[in-house]
């Protein structure tokens, strides 16, 4: 099911609660022991800054998929650190991802320590609205010695400018991929291909261990799936319901939405149901095609113009309609897909244009809930968003 460790950051003991997390999480991935260390030390770097900076926010530390297929064609699981605030922003991007820059007195290694220690490492942050801070560390790649201190994997990111349309910062993954011929006695193995990214970021309600909300990616040939379940109600039981969608999603990706919806319709079956929404993009033909049940609301952006995705009533595993209808849309004009359960609230709307950062999609997740939100103004159930972007055209 799925396990968020969510610690409000108000005070300098919740530093130490989100180095614990960010334990929990790797020991949850299976890393190794210097790779928990690594993310042990971006989780405190990523709070104290919430603390000198913003006068405080929250920490999200989860276990994910990795944002694009490995190159095995499997589906690696790292542990994401995101630390959101409502703070007064950066004023200037670069100079705070420098090391030795610091405007309290101090050494200034903390956003550099993140950029190198880990694997993804994402920043967007608005003057005036906050910040948001996303890294991702997995297994340490082959020959990297991942321990403080240690040189990062890939090359420096870009910044954005920071204005409310500036692209966050971003450091490669592996885009889409292509399938070609396995090697005679082994597995099918994949070569890349110019592809996407999927990512998202999901909050329990009221702090639970385990939200009702999951999200997936599958990727079947040229073709990757991304799905939202929000399993009805909140806690365990709802948990076990998403977690089932996300079991049956797995094994049926190769399929349309329309007909993914089928098969989880009945995995379902014996659970409290979930409202599912799934989107199907055919890297080959630039086509996107869509399907839904229930209230997992869905935003597609193409050529600076938003269009709702529009799902059937229903609840999966409980109540299917007879027909099942899918849209679809071309993937191009600086495309961007939003996923989102009914935690955000109801007259939630994008912004305008390329108001939503995509350079990093869970970035583009956290901003889209943190402007959805407010301290005094908190989700009000489990609050999911899932996200599919292009990938950057300065990653690989």
């Amino acid at each position: 099911m799925p396990r968020v460790w969510d610690v409000p950051v108000r005070d300098w003991t919740r530093v130490h609660d989100a180095r614990l997390a960010a334990e929990g999480a790797a020991a949850l991935a299976g890393l190794d022991q210097r790779r928990t260390a690594a993310a042990a030390l971006v989780a405190t770097e990523l709070a104290t800054n919430l603390l000198k900076h913003a006068e405080g926010g929250r920490l999200l530390a989860e276990v994910v998929p990795a944002p694009a297929p490995s190159q095995e064609g499997g589906q690696s699981r790292v542990v994401q650190l995101a630390a959101i605030d409502h703070g007064p922003g950066i004023g200037d991007v670069p100079a705070a991802l420098r090391d030795g820059f610091s405007t309290t007195g101090s050494l200034g290694a903390g956003l550099g320590t993140c950029r190198r220690l880990a694997d993804d490492f994402a920043l967007h942050s608005t003057p005036g609205r906050g910040t948001v801070a996303v890294a991702r560390l997995g297994a340490a790649p082959r020959g990297a010695d991942a321990v403080p201190g240690a040189r990062g994997h890939g090359p420096e990111p870009s910044v954005p400018t920071p204005d409310e349309g500036g692209a966050p910062a971003s450091v490669p993954g592996t885009g889409g991929e292509r399938p070609t011929p396995a090697p005679a006695g082994g597995r099918e193995r994949f070569a890349p291909l110019a592809g996407v990214r999927a990512g998202g970021l999901n909050i329990p309600y009221g702090g639970a261990e385990h939200s009702g909300d999951a999200w997936a990616w599958a990727r079947a040939g040229d073709a990757v799936t991304l799905m939202l379940a929000d399993g009805l109600g909140h806690g365990p039981e709802a948990a076990r319901a998403s977690t089932a969608a996300v079991t049956a999603l797995h094994l049926c990706a190769h399929l349309s939405p329309a007909d993914v919806l089928r098969r989880l319709h009945d995995a379902l079956r014996g659970t409290r149901g979930a409202a599912v929404s799934l989107a199907r993009l055919d890297l080959s033909t630039g086509r996107l095609r869509f399907a839904g049940i229930g209230n997992v609301g869905a935003r597609l952006r193409t050529g600076g113009t938003w269009r709702h995705l529009l799902a059937r009533p229903g609840i999966v595993g409980v109540h299917r309609p007879t027909t099942l209808r899918e849209e679809e849309a071309d993937w191009t004009g600086d495309p961007l897909l939003v996923l989102h359960t009914d935690g955000l609230p109801s007259r939630w709307a994008p912004p305008p244009g390329a108001g939503l950062p995509a350079a990093d999609p869970a970035v583009t997740a956290a901003v889209t809930i943190r402007d959805a939100s407010s301290p005094a103004r908190p989700v009000r159930d489990d609050t999911a968003v899932a996200v599919l972007t292009p990938t950057p055209p300065e990653l690989p």
